[in-house]
């Protein structure tokens, strides 16, 4: 890694914080550094030194930064692990301030019974959409995966969803996701899918409760999942009378049930 790719990296990192660009640039250095004068903080960090001043007492309400009243006036850095746990800290207080009011809004009651489908694009956001209506499973969850999108915040929800006493029924798109699924899921119920999916983009189908559906497929990616090179893209829809649900139940049940058309 270059030289100046951590510093780079750690001011921008900083200033998506909400810390302004000098604030990040001082502390920076100051963290290379130890304690420093504005003068010796200004010839590394690219900050003009009277300008250190104030990028000092921001960082100092942050909590990162300390002050030596002497002549010239030092400024001392909180260590990386100090400075971790205030971020956590803020960010965890932060997200409490934005739940409370996300929830205090009231959102209109969501119907059951909708039209069309809705896409969700990315792995991660196909993931939470996974979690998220497994989680609200009832009575049964019907999975069919790929064996690298078997992941471990979906085997978590599969596994809290039968613990309360929802039927999880199980297969895998090939050997290696059929044997992940009997290591991770053990008290599932595994059944064998009708269709060779092994020259297929397809990545995942999802029945919960017979009225929620979700198909996914993979597509190119821009390498956010290394080794593998592939996305996630996802449409579901919600409703008994919906299409794709319609269209999932009927094949779900034609597999569990065994009424295979040659």
């Amino acid at each position: 890694m270059p030289e100046d790719e951590p510093r780079s990296v750690a001011v921008e990192t900083l200033t998506t914080l909400g810390m302004s660009t000098y604030a990040a640039r001082t502390f920076v250095a100051l963290t290379v550094l130890g304690d420093a004068t504005a003068q010796e903080v200004s010839e590394v960090a690219d900050v003009p030194r009277t300008r250190v001043y104030d990028a000092a007492e921001e960082l100092q309400e942050w909590g990162l930064v300390d002050a030596q009243q002497a002549t010239p006036k030092r400024f001392w850095a909180v260590s990386v692990d100090t400075a971790a746990r205030q971020f956590d800290r803020m960010h965890d207080r932060r997200l409490r301030e934005l739940t409370a009011a996300l929830q205090a809004l009231g959102p209109a009651e969501r119907t059951e019974e909708q039209r069309g489908v809705w896409t969700v694009t990315g792995r991660t956001s196909v993931d939470d959409r996974v979690v998220e209506f497994v989680d609200d499973a009832e009575e049964e969850v019907v999975y069919t995966t790929a064996a690298d999108l078997l992941t471990e915040a979906v085997i978590d929800a599969l596994s809290d969803a039968s613990a309360r006493g929802v039927t999880i029924r199980l297969a895998g798109m090939s050997s290696t996701a059929t044997a992940r699924i009997r290591d991770e899921l053990p008290g599932a119920e595994t059944f064998e899918s009708m269709w060779n999916w092994s020259d297929t983009p397809a990545g995942r189908l999802l029945m919960v409760d017979r009225e929620r559906t979700l198909v996914s497929v993979l597509v190119a990616g821009g390498g956010d999942h290394p080794p593998e090179p592939l996305d996630e893209t996802a449409i579901w829809g919600s409703g008994e009378v919906n299409g794709l649900v319609i269209v999932l139940r009927t094949l779900f049940t034609w597999q569990l049930d065994g009424n295979r058309v040659d």
